[in-house]
């Protein structure tokens, strides 16, 4: 990793990620946890299990790491927690495709942030990959887009505007370790989600669903996350996890013969083949 260029370890990390993000919507569906119990699960195991790796790999200096955070680790708290919160409410209150479509709007939100708050004007080839990638999560939805609740809408365009902060708050501060702030996001998201659970219990599939989904769907990618921006810019980060609209469907389509739509596959294809192309001139510092 050493040799590595800051824009290969930034996209590598990226990459990786949205990997172990991809199974996330199979294992919603999966489960059969009610949607509050999901979100206090998807805060709770995380900021335990980060919380150990985080003292095994501190130390001495696991209190002094929390406390090196700075204003930025201040707020990306806030951010970080409100985006994993308002995602949820965007599901709950309007339709999938709704919230999907918003989602896509980070990168560009990101693009923006950076240009006005960190003076990092995106180059063309990265404005022609956050064109591409949004016209191609519209191709995909255009057909199941309908006039949605407009505090679920409300919520989507937060959860987007969430992540383009978050990843443009880790850029700001790269120097600093961040994934301390990351890991009290986690727990505040789950004493929230403490007030609307109707019951903690897990049982049958949950037990193993659950567990397997908050380990490698939310607690690795969040670290991975949480690291990525200091190598490479927010908007590129955000790009690779439009791959998820493609790549999710895929996995349930394996596992439980939900075959996805022709536009999710054509539109999945162009999505994948973008950002394929987009980081490989990024690596090699091709212009076009």
């Amino acid at each position: 990793m050493k040799d590595l260029s800051n824009q290969q370890k930034g996209s590598a990390l990226a990459f990786i990620a949205v990997m172990f993000i991809t199974p996330d919507s199979l294992f919603i569906r999966l489960s059969s946890i009610d949607t509050w119990g999901l979100l206090f699960y998807r805060g709770a195991i995380p900021f335990f299990a980060v919380l150990i790796a985080l003292l095994i790999y501190y130390k001495n200096d696991f209190i002094k790491a929390f406390l090196n955070v700075g204003y930025a680790g201040i707020f990306y708290v806030i951010s970080f927690s409100i985006c994993n919160i308002t995602f949820i409410l965007s599901i709950q209150n309007t339709n999938v495709a709704n919230t999907l479509i918003m989602i896509a709007m980070a990168p560009m939100l990101s693009a923006i942030l950076g240009a006005l708050f960190l003076k990092e004007i995106p180059d063309k080839k990265t404005w022609v990959a956050i064109i591409i990638t949004l016209i191609s999560v519209v191709f995909i939805f255009y057909d199941s887009l309908e006039l949605g609740n407009f505090f679920g809408d409300l919520m989507g365009i937060t959860t987007a505007f969430g992540l383009a902060t978050n990843a443009v708050i880790i850029r700001s501060a790269k120097d600093r370790d961040l994934l301390p702030s990351a890991v009290i996001g986690k727990l505040c998201v789950a004493l929230f989600a403490v007030f609307f659970v109707d019951s903690f219990e897990l049982v049958g599939k949950d037990l193993v669903y659950i567990p397997l989904m908050c380990i490698l769907c939310v607690a690795i990618p969040f670290v991975l996350v949480t690291i990525a921006p200091r190598f490479i810019p927010a908007e590129e980060v955000n790009l690779f996890f439009l791959l998820e609209t493609i790549l999710g469907p895929i996995w349930v389509w394996l596992v439980i013969k939900e075959q996805p739509s022709p536009e999710t596959i054509i539109g999945g294809m162009i999505i994948i083949l973008t950002i394929a192309i987009h980081s490989f001139l990024k690596i090699r510092s091709i212009k076009i």
